[in-house]
C-alpha cells in the first residue's frame, strides 16, 4: 500500500484485525489492578453469607414495635447481644430483643432492626421509641450473590473491583498478560538521558515520551538507540523482536538519505500492512508485523512521532493487552475558535487545553511547531476529520484526552 491512499480509519482497522491478545496469565488479586480480564468470573459465595444489620441497634419482632413512639414505647426483655463475625446466635421470641452490632447477623426469628437512637436501655430490658425500618437489614446475597457474574472479560479492573471480587471469593485472577514494548530511537545526533551532551546531538526524548505512555498503561518499555547505519539498525531490530512482544522505531520513518528503517525491516522479512497515511502530523507512520510480533514505525519530529503513536501505535498496543476499547478516553467539548487549517482529503489532528468554567469544557487549539515545547502543556487532541476543511468556533465537538 504504497502511497498516502490510507485514511485514518481504515489504518486503524487493519492495526487492530492484525493483532490478537497476549496470552493469559493468572495474579494475585492485589496485583490485577488496571489489568484486564481474561475471562467473565462469577462470585464464588454469597455476600453478605448471612443477614447482617446495617446499624448499632437491637433485633426485633417488626409487628410488635409498628406503633411505638416515644410517647407510647415498647418494652422488650433484653436477651444479649451480637457482634460482626460472632458465630453464637440468640433466638429472637415475642416480647424479646437482641442487641446487635454493624455486621452482626441477624438472630433467628428476627426481621427487623431499630437504630440505638430510637431505643432507651434499662438493664434487662429496653424501651423502643420508633417502629424498625426495613432498610437496616442487608439480606444475605445483597452485595454479591453466588454464581452471579461480576466482571466481563475485557473489562478492566480498577481498585473497587478488585475489593468486589475479594468479597466475591477471588483471589488469583485471570488476565491478559502485558507486553514487553521495544522503542528505539534513531539517528547520530541522539544521546541518551543522563549522559555528556556534545555539540550538535539533542537527548533522546520521543522514546521516553512513548515509554512513559507505555508505563502508564502498565507495559513494560525497553529502550534502545541507534546510529543511523543499516547494521546497527538491523542488529538493534533483530535483538528487540526477539526479546518484547512488540517493537516501536523513532526516526528514520521517512525517505531520506539516512532513513532506512523501512528498508532494514524488508531485510528482516517484516509484513508490512501499510506506511504512511493520510495524517497531519504523522504521516510517516507504519505497520506491520516481524515473526508475528506488532512493529509500528514512527516519524522523529515531536509533533509526527507522539501523534503518530497516539493514533496507531498505543491502539494496537492496547488491543495486545486485551483492552477493549483501545485508544484514548474521549470527551465533548465545545471549539474555543474556529480552526481552518485541514485539508480536505486527510484527518488533521491539534494538540491543544482543555479549560473547565461550567458545562462543557472548552478546547483550545495549539499553534502547530515542530517542537515538543509546544506539546508538553497539552492536555488534549481535536481534529479535523477527512473530508472537512474547517471547524467553526462554538462548536461542539468529540476531544481525546491526554490527562
Amino acid at each position: 500500500m504504497k502511497g498516502m491512499s490510507l485514511g485514518l480509519k481504515e489504518a486503524l482497522l487493519l492495526t487492530l484485525e492484525g493483532i490478537k491478545p497476549l496470552p493469559v496469565e493468572n495474579v494475585v488479586l492485589v496485583d490485577s489492578i488496571d489489568r484486564i480480564a481474561a475471562s467473565d468470573l462469577y462470585a464464588l459465595v454469597d455476600s453478605p453469607s448471612m443477614d447482617s444489620s446495617r446499624k448499632d441497634g437491637y433485633a426485633v419482632l417488626a409487628h410488635e414495635i409498628v406503633d411505638a413512639t416515644a410517647e407510647n414505647p415498647v418494652r422488650l426483655r433484653l436477651l444479649g447481644s451480637m457482634a460482626a463475625g460472632g458465630e453464637k446466635d440468640i433466638q429472637i421470641k415475642p416480647g424479646t430483643t437482641v442487641r446487635v452490632l454493624t455486621g452482626a447477623r441477624i438472630p433467628t426469628g428476627a426481621d427487623a432492626v431499630v437504630a440505638e437512637e430510637f431505643v432507651k436501655k434499662g438493664d434487662h430490658d429496653v424501651l423502643v421509641e420508633a417502629p424498625a425500618e426495613p432498610k437496616n437489614i442487608l439480606p444475605r446475597g445483597s452485595d454479591v450473590a453466588a454464581r452471579r457474574c461480576i466482571l466481563r472479560a475485557g473489562q478492566q479492573i480498577s481498585p473497587s473491583m478488585a475489593g468486589l471480587l475479594a468479597v466475591a471469593g477471588h483471589s488469583m485472577i485471570p488476565v491478559f498478560m502485558t507486553p514487553v514494548v521495544g522503542i528505539i530511537g534513531t539517528g547520530d545526533e541522539l544521546v541518551e538521558p543522563g549522559k555528556p551532551l556534545e555539540d550538535g546531538k539533542l537527548y533522546a526524548s520521543n522514546i521516553v515520551t512513548v515509554a512513559g505512555w507505555c508505563n502508564r498503561y502498565k507495559m513494560k518499555p525497553r529502550m534502545a538507540i541507534a546510529k543511523d547505519d543499516h547494521d546497527a539498525i538491523l542488529n538493534t531490530l533483530k535483538t528487540m523482536s526477539d526479546e518484547t512482544d512488540a517493537v516501536i522505531t523513532s526516526g528514520g520513518a521517512w525517505t531520506g538519505d539516512y532513513d532506512m528503517v523501512a528498508e532494514v525491516l524488508e531485510e528482516l522479512g517484516w509484513k508490512r500492512v501499510f506506511h504512511r497515511i493520510r495524517i497531519g502530523p504523522g504521516k510517516a507512520v507504519g505497520f506491520g508485523t516481524l515473526n508475528e510480533k506488532p512493529v509500528f514505525i514512527l516519524p522523529g519530529g515531536p509533533p509526527s512521532n507522539l501523534m503518530g503513536f497516539l493514533q496507531i501505535a498505543l491502539p494496537g498496543l492496547l488491543a495486545l493487552s486485551g483492552h477493549k476499547n483501545q485508544g484514548l478516553p474521549r470527551t465533548n467539548a465545545r471549539l474555543g475558535f474556529e480552526l481552518r487549517e485541514g485539508k480536505h482529503n486527510w484527518t488533521d489532528f491539534f494538540f491543544g487545553t482543555l479549560e473547565h468554567d461550567g458545562g462543557l469544557p472548552t478546547f483550545y487549539p495549539m499553534k502547530k511547531r515542530s517542537r515538543l515545547s509546544s506539546i508538553a502543556e497539552a492536555t488534549a487532541v481535536a481534529s479535523i476529520p477527512e473530508g472537512q476543511d474547517h471547524l467553526s468556533e462554538g462548536s461542539v465537538i468529540a476531544v481525546q484526552l491526554l490527562k
